[in-house]
């Protein structure tokens, strides 16, 4: 059976909302900005948001991090772990997160007290989307690109088990 996908967020509005993003984030004054796209989820939205960056004159470097409390299955297994970590020295440096989803909030804060214990001097964090109902870590983003209602969301590289990543905008599974 093939899910349907409703439209939540479209392409012209992700394009818009990563340029009014890229505008704040270039008005933070960063020093020394290194931003790490936590894997896989924030593929798509990390390199819109990167693009847009470039073109609002922000000066940056790019790592990449893997992080997992998911497995293969699709509800949180409360331990994050680290699949990939960052190559890059971060101590005294700058750090935006870039994230796909702030839902229970434990992998970005796990991503951010580790960054801050190995000496960021700022960790920051983007997020595309904040589903606040789910929350059960201390976090909050500093970009937000929407607020997600209580759906399962998929697209722009969020997936159901693998799948749909290459969905061009965001939507939602009414089967789920």
């Amino acid at each position: 059976m093939t899910d349907t996908i409703h439209v939540l967020f479209d392409e012209a509005a992700l394009d818009k909302r990563n340029a009014e993003l890229a505008a704040a984030i270039a008005k933070a004054n960063y020093q020394n900005l290194l931003v790490i796209a936590v894997l896989k989820g924030s593929f798509v939205f990390a390199a819109d948001l990167l693009r847009a960056l470039y073109r609002a004159g922000v000066p940056l470097e790019v790592e990449f991090m893997s992080l997992s409390s998911y497995g293969s299955g699709t509800k949180s297994s409360g331990d994050v772990k680290i699949v990939r970590d960052v190559d890059a020295n971060v101590d005294g440096r700058d750090v935006l997160l870039i994230d796909d989803i702030l839902e229970s909030g434990r992998t970005l804060a796990f991503a951010k007290s580790m960054l801050s214990e190995r000496g960021a001097a700022r960790v920051d964090v983007a997020v595309l989307l904040d589903k606040k109902g789910k929350r059960v870590a201390e976090i909050e983003g500093e970009y937000v690109g929407f607020d997600c209602p209580d759906k399962f969301v998929v697209g722009y590289g969020m997936d159901k088990a693998h799948s749909y990543r290459e969905v061009p905008f965001v939507g939602y599974l009414t089967d789920f």
